[in-house]
């Protein structure tokens, strides 16, 4: 047991495995928010230093920068560029500017910042995974004492933490739950240390995800145990359908290389079209439970995202409007775009907006998944990325990012085990010929 331990070995590896193993205890005092772009900003600085310091400590300098970090920082600066213009066009006040472009620090940035830490630094994937099982454990220790809260009808909320001064995108995010009730049918939730259930949904899934990968048992079957936990808890719909969609579809294009797969692939493909028929009105069916199981969310997202398109399209096409306001009754007073990585960027930053999100998936998707087909690490990273899209259709990436921090330092790691990859596969330059004096010189010698 002692072989398998994983500890800490340099000072971004203690930053982190702290950072994680101690989120239960930054919640309970409203500071799990502010954690990950302080962290964030402690690892760029680390990556600076060593960069300054690399000709007095070469064994301390970063890795060189791969290509898919690249992408992804260009794509957030030109979202800052994005957002810089629309305050500029919509005649926003320089306040205003201002605190966009720290929201866009805390949230955007972050989706650059943790893999280019991932990436450069000295960090091993073995060592967030391991964290994130200590983190299951607290979460398993801890559970049953929010489902008593819930049982003896303690108070749900019990405070906000003062850190709020320091601001965020609202008072949910320093806010200190122990459960919460359904407005729409009277059912306990719980969204442990996240602002909403369905973020806490989330983090189960990545759970699930990183539980998969470890490789002591016990702790990978706590980890899926925790995970699936979560998802259920928080009665969240996407959580549940990514436990059930996830795993077939990473296994699968993990393998897409494996001639056998291909040929069971096409046979599927020919019975799927014989029996067309019943496979589309299942998949209406579960689409229509899917929608059914909590009708007003569905609404409201729906009324959402309709205005966030409609109005993008009519008043803000290229750079969007800026900022995000409150919608009406209608929509329970949801800010416009909300739920929806997708229509808020439209709404927000437009179509230029869109498109830097865009572009670095599509990027990261291509990477990892030829990296897939040869690594377990890219498997994973391919995995983290399908469980961004999959958020992005029912979450503000921007938002959470703050939560998903290890599975953004994780696809870091990935970034630079594919650039590796292409270093030892790429075929050594072809020797100079020598002049005949020199290579009966060097024969002599030899």
């Amino acid at each position: 047991m002692a072989a398998d331990r994983i500890a800490p070995e340099n000072s971004e590896e203690r930053l982190i495995f702290g950072a994680i193993v101690c989120g239960w205890a930054f919640y309970a005092i409203g500071a799990l928010y502010v954690v990950g772009p302080v962290l964030a900003m402690l690892l760029l600085g680390t990556i600076l230093w060593r960069h300054y310091t690399g000709p007095a400590w070469p064994h301390l300098r970063p890795e060189p920068v791969p290509a898919g970090v690249w992408v992804w920082m260009g794509g957030m600066l030109a979202m800052l560029v994005a957002l810089l213009a629309a305050h500029l066009l919509n005649g926003l006040d320089a306040p205003q500017t201002v605190k966009s472009s720290i929201g866009w620090l805390k949230g955007w940035g972050l989706l650059a910042l943790f893999p280019l830490a991932g990436a450069c630094l000295r960090i091993r994937p073995a060592l967030v995974l391991r964290a994130m099982y200590w983190f299951a454990l607290q979460t398993a220790i801890i559970t049953p004492l929010l489902v008593l809260a819930a049982l003896a009808h303690l108070p749900s909320k019990l405070f906000i933490s003062p850190l709020q001064i320091i601001g965020g995108p609202g008072p949910e995010f320093f806010a200190i739950y122990l459960y919460i009730v359904d407005p729409s049918n009277g059912a306990l939730r719980w969204q442990f240390v996240c602002p909403w259930a369905p973020a806490a949904g989330m983090m189960g899934d990545m759970l699930c995800l990183f539980a998969c990968f470890e490789t002591n048992r016990r702790h990978r079957g706590l980890g899926l145990f925790v995970g699936v936990m979560m998802a259920f808890m928080t009665k969240s719909r996407m959580a549940m359908l990514f436990l059930v969609v996830a795993p077939p579809v990473l296994w699968t294009l993990s393998r897409l290389s494996r001639p056998r797969l291909l040929m069971i692939g096409a046979a599927v493909s020919t019975m799927s079209g014989i029996i067309a028929g019943p496979i589309i009105t299942a998949i209406q069916d579960g689409v229509a439970a899917f929608k059914g199981a909590r009708a007003d969310s569905t609404r409201v997202r729906e009324a959402l995202g309709r205005i966030a398109i409609d109005r993008w399209w009519d008043e803000a096409p290229i750079w969007g409007h800026g900022i995000v306001v409150r919608g009406s009754h209608h929509v329970e007073y949801m800010p416009i775009g909300s739920h929806h990585t997708w229509f808020g960027l439209l709404y927000v930053k437009g179509a230029a907006g869109a498109l830097s999100l865009a572009i670095p998936i599509v990027w990261t998707v291509v990477e990892m998944l030829l990296l897939a087909q040869v690594s377990k690490l890219g498997r994973l990273g391919l995995g983290v990325v399908l469980m961004l899209i999959f958020y992005s259709f029912g979450e503000n990436l921007e938002i959470l990012a703050y939560l998903a921090w290890p599975a953004l330092l994780l696809l870091g790691c990935a970034f630079r085990a594919a650039r590796t990859a292409r270093q030892t596969m790429e075929p050594d330059p072809p020797t100079p010929a020598m002049p005949p004096g020199v290579a009966v010189i060097r024969s002599a010698a030899c």
